[in-house]
């Protein structure tokens, strides 16, 4: 009888040890197989910050330059320059999503453009002389685009194994303003009649680019030398400002609603950045 009672106490001892060591064998095989998926999951992601300084050329035909050539007809001795070139800066931000396409974040200021004149000039339309006219144009703006790399895009660790070329498309939110010497003679589109007062135009519009692109490795603090070549589209076409009586008030260059001047700032990009590329 005790031999019997021995048996069953040892037999009861093994299977417990045995389901205790088959417990903890099948507990490391799923702590295993969690960890794998959580690699699998854990894709490495590349992204990239820069800086970078851009010139656009605007097209010469635009109701500005016709506005400085009518307005410098009204002056005695003095000239009001063309818009040519503008001259911006902004900081990017950008996700590569697959080996050859990227999205980045783009926020811009530009340099006043326009022109101020030192001394003191004869303005026929108010017949009194005018101390330093001024005539400048401030802009900031935020854009969004997609880029595709079709020749040696960068590794996932972030590296170029040479030149990478790309195209791309954005679009973008712009905000202007442009301040006019004070004498300046506006139209109230409400009653037909010039206002000298104020003189500091606003508007809003939406901007369009597309272009191409270069990076190039500097081997230098792994910094990447950026080069793009892009059309920008942005024309505000409803450049005015508000009186207490919520009348609009424009600016023309012919002294009527058909002359109201709107600021094309269309025309041709370069843009230099230095780009640090982020492997995680």
């Amino acid at each position: 009888m005790r031999l019997r009672t021995l048996l069953v106490i040892s037999a009861v001892f093994v299977l417990a040890a045995s389901v205790t060591a088959n417990a903890s064998d099948s507990e490391e095989e799923f702590v295993n197989r969690y960890l794998k998926k959580i690699e699998k999951k854990h894709t490495k992601k590349l992204t990239w910050i820069s800086g970078y300084f851009a010139v656009n050329r605007i097209n010469r035909e635009n109701d500005y330059n016709r506005f400085a050539t009518a307005e410098t007809m009204n002056f005695t001795d003095a000239t009001i320059p063309w818009l040519g070139e503008a001259k911006m800066f902004g900081l990017d931000f950008g996700l590569i999503f697959s080996r050859r396409f990227a999205w980045s974040l783009s926020a811009e200021y530009w340099l006043k453009i326009g022109s101020t004149l030192e001394g003191s000039y004869y303005y026929e339309p108010t017949g009194a002389y005018i101390e330093n006219p001024s005539s400048e144009v401030s802009l900031y703006g935020a854009s969004t685009g997609l880029q595709y790399y079709f020749y040696n895009p960068p590794t996932l660790s972030g590296e170029l194994n040479g030149v990478a070329l790309r195209a791309g498309a954005g679009v973008g939110f712009y905000k202007a303003q442009w301040e006019v010497w004070q004498d300046y003679q506006n139209l109230n589109l409400a009653t037909s009649l010039t206002e000298a007062t104020d003189a500091k135009f606003g508007d809003q519009a939406i901007g369009f680019s597309f272009g191409f692109g270069a990076d190039f490795p500097t081997r230098v603090w792994n910094l990447v030398l950026g080069l793009d070549f892009q059309y920008l589209y942005l024309n505000f076409d409803n450049v005015a400002w508000y009186n207490d009586w919520d009348q609009e008030i424009i600016a023309t260059y012919t002294g009527d609603s058909e002359g109201r001047v709107d600021l094309g700032l269309s025309g041709f990009k370069g843009k230099v950045e230095l780009k640090h590329f982020f492997s995680w």
